[in-house]
């Protein structure tokens, strides 16, 4: 049984390996995620002991932080009662956060999370890209982010720029792309090509990415609830005096799915 969710159109299937006949590798993550052929996500959600969270991308690749993952994660573990409180931290490779739940009927509705203190790149300002020089902001939320400031978005030029930069030698493990428009001192929009998933309708991690680069610009203000606005929806976001992160968001569950045997036996003989 996987649970398929998502927080404004990021989606991820939820897995506990206790409850699948093969473990989870690359090439199964791979078969999963497709949309065609397998059950269809951004990524997987994989418990990894007890409240230890593991992130695999559609391409098998790992992920070091979620930010909209985590909210995911956090509903699937208080709905299906393996938490029972309402504050709890989860593990991941980028760290540990702290999350808050808002429960309606019993059921996570909205997740709040600290997502932690950003960490700038003071030797990255500028990379070059296919002849042109770009402005960024390199920044970690526990996984990298290259924010390209802009007075307007244009899709195309994400769809363009996305993949030459999240791979850019500058970033040696790849990178996330956002490019960002501060609308408002409380407002921000985005798009958003994600490592190892492409092009996104949202990201928890990279929205707080554009709001802790906008504000390190100057763009932005601190201690105020900026709106993040993404193609998928609007996430809250609020930078403290001491530069830390809280995001708050909904996130909904779309399905419980029962593999078939077909799939079952597709999944068991690959590596």
């Amino acid at each position: 049984m996987l649970t398929k969710s998502h927080g404004l159109g990021n989606d991820y299937l939820v897995v506990d390996p206790a409850d699948l006949p093969f473990t989870v590798t690359p090439q199964r993550a791979r078969l999963l995620c497709d949309r065609h052929v397998g059950v269809g996500s951004d990524g997987l959600l994989v418990l990894d002991g007890e409240l230890r969270l593991r992130i695999v991308n559609p391409d098998g690749s790992e992920a070091e932080k979620s930010g909209n993952g985590l909210r995911i994660f956090a509903k699937w573990l208080y709905d299906t009662g393996r938490v029972r409180a309402e504050r709890f931290s989860i593990s991941t490779p980028g760290g540990s956060a702290a999350v808050q739940i808002e429960a309606d009927g019993g059921r996570a509705r909205q997740v709040t999370v600290d997502m932690g203190q950003p960490r700038f790149r003071d030797d990255l300002a500028q990379i070059e890209v296919d002849g042109e020089h770009l402005a960024v902001v390199a920044v970690s939320i526990g996984n990298p982010h290259c924010v390209i400031p802009r007075s307007r978005l244009d899709v195309t030029e994400l769809r363009r720029l996305g993949p030459l930069i999240e791979t850019h030698p500058a970033f040696p493990n790849r990178t996330n792309v956002q490019l960002a428009r501060a609308v408002a001192r409380d407002r921000v929009d985005l798009l958003i090509w994600e490592r190892g998933a492409g092009e996104t309708q949202a990201s928890g991690s990279s929205a707080c990415a554009v709001v802790a680069g906008l504000t390190m610009l100057g763009l932005v203000d601190r201690n105020v609830d900026v709106t993040a606005h993404m193609p998928g929806g609007d996430l809250q976001i609020r930078t403290d005096t001491d530069g830390a992160l809280q995001m708050r968001g909904p996130v909904e569950e779309v399905a419980q799915i029962t593999l078939s045997p077909e799939l079952i036996a597709r999944l068991q003989a690959l590596p």
